[in-house]
């Protein structure tokens, strides 16, 4: 991979992963030591809408930001300040000032660093590797990504949190260490020689006109905003459907962390499948597939409790998931003008993660009035109609795209 790909990829590719590795401790961590406080569908809920909210709000300047400053000092910044609200929490935890209430302020200011890393750690890759080895550079690194944050993450975080919340909450601050240590191996500069002549609300705009005018990167990012809201939806409630004696699943703390590893499982195959995929069966087959796949991930709860059935359905669900990140972040990689894919990003991202914090708030209430299964059925069946979108992503329109990216001028 390093000859292929280059060593700077290397630094990032391993950098990323330690930090994906303390983001996946932390998201399984957080929802576990919240039971501990509450058993509130609401409460535990509104702790994922207070993680992802920062992406709604934020969302835009971390684009603006990550297209005027070196996008490396920018990730380095971000998870140094990720680190230190975390460790604040653990002190917090160790003398006895741990509360939900706590873990809403940490999810909070850790969710508003993340936006920030994500836009840049996105926005760098075209910087580091040519454009006809993206497909393959983001293959391995969502690979790398997932295996660390799906696979080893929620394991440990269960296992963990079973040792106390402070050893749960001090692993990934010494992880985010490690992470900013590789990324400073990585020399350079990866700045877009913005001139800051310009406002950040006229830069920030001139990203939202971009994917507006731009109609397929417009779909996509609907498609993905629809598939999150309902996704995040089912996560916030996941907990309370899988874990303890009262619950459906009745699986312990490392129980469910094991069943979360099914998901990512198949998100690494996918990952590393992806491009032979796309090249076996074309690019928009591929993406029905994925939302076939993701509308198994999502419904099959509503219908059994079994945990080798909805792990088995988890499985395939990351698989699929993964194929369509590899494509369709490839593709906005490519026909995106270089000094504009921070902010086109995070554009894109306002659509497609903004919604993540309302579908947390719509599943947690939903589920408190409805039962926890028949969330699970509706937001299987919300995500089965991004069918409707594949009608204008097509593989004449994405090679169309690219074609005009390339030769601008024509």
């Amino acid at each position: 991979m390093a000859a292929a790909l280059g060593a700077s990829y290397i630094k990032l590719w391993s950098s990323s992963a330690l930090s994906n590795l303390a983001d996946g401790v932390l998201k399984v961590a957080l929802p576990l030591v919240a039971i501990r406080f509450t058993d509130s569908p609401v409460l535990i809920a509104g702790l994922s809408f207070a993680f992802t909210l920062p992406w709604l709000l934020f969302a835009l300047t971390a684009g603006a930001l990550a297209d005027r400053f070196d996008r490396r000092g920018l990730m380095l910044i971000a998870n140094t300040a990720r680190g230190g609200f975390l460790a604040l929490l653990t002190l917090a935890t160790l003398a006895g000032a741990g509360s939900i209430w706590m873990l809403y302020i940490a999810a909070v200011l850790i969710g508003t660093a993340e936006t920030i890393y994500d836009t840049s750690a996105q926005s760098i890759l075209p910087q580091i590797v040519r454009p006809e080895a993206l497909a393959r550079a983001n293959g391995r690194l969502y690979a790398a990504e997932l295996t660390a944050n799906q696979f080893v993450g929620p394991p440990l975080g269960g296992l963990l949190v079973a040792a106390g919340a402070a050893a749960a909450f001090g692993t990934p601050v010494a992880l985010w260490a490690l992470a900013i240590g590789l990324l400073l191996l990585l020399r350079g500069s990866f700045s877009t020689g913005h001139s800051r002549t310009t406002s950040l609300r006229h830069d920030i705009a001139e990203g939202l006109r971009f994917l507006w005018n731009n109609s397929l990167l417009r779909v996509l990012a609907i498609m993905v905003g629809v598939f999150n809201f309902a996704g995040n939806a089912t996560w916030t409630i996941m907990v309370l459907y899988a874990v303890g004696p009262a619950s459906a699943m009745k699986l312990t703390d490392p129980g469910y962390g094991l069943l979360l590893t099914a998901s990512a499982v198949g998100s690494v195959l996918g990952s590393l499948v992806a491009e032979r995929i796309e090249a076996v069966l074309g690019r928009a087959r591929s993406l029905v597939i994925s939302v076939l796949g993701g509308v198994l991930s999502l419904a099959v709860p509503a219908f059994t409790a079994d945990p080798w059935v909805i792990g088995s359905a988890l499985l395939i669900g990351g698989a699929t998931i993964s194929v369509w990140n590899v494509i369709t972040v490839s593709l906005r990689q490519r026909i995106t003008p270089g000094r504009l894919l921070g902010r086109v990003n995070s554009a894109y991202r306002l659509v497609a993660w903004g919604t993540m914090p309302l579908g947390a708030a719509t599943g947690g209430l939903l589920a408190q009035f409805l039962g926890l299964q028949p969330v699970f059925a509706i937001m299987g069946g919300l995500t089965l109609t991004l069918l409707i979108g594949m009608y204008w992503v097509t593989d004449a329109r994405m090679a169309a795209a690219e074609r005009a990216a390339a030769d601008p001028a024509d």
